[in-house]
């Protein structure tokens, strides 16, 4: 059986969850340029500054858009914090 690399997700605000699941990919820009975090991707801490975040599933892709927004990555889970 082939092993399934996959990114758990959870974007949510100071007052809601707006979405938690399995993601192959999460991306954006930040003050640095345009990033891509995969699974296996390496412990990752960034500010999002009003670009939109893409979140790739196997059958679609989400587009969630923050005036500021921390991202934070740690052994494959991605966690999404809007409008901080």
């Amino acid at each position: 059986m082939k092993e399934k690399f996959v990114l758990q997700v959870k974007i949510s605000t100071p007052t809601e969850v707006l979405w938690e699941g399995e993601a192959n990919s999460v991306s954006s820009v930040n003050s640095q340029g345009t990033f891509d975090i995969l699974p296996k991707h390496a412990n990752f801490v960034t500010l999002v500054k009003g670009e939109p975040i893409s979140v790739r599933t196997e059958h679609r892709e989400r587009q969630y858009s923050f005036k500021n927004a921390v991202i934070h990555t740690d052994q494959s889970r991605v966690r999404i914090y809007g409008d901080v």
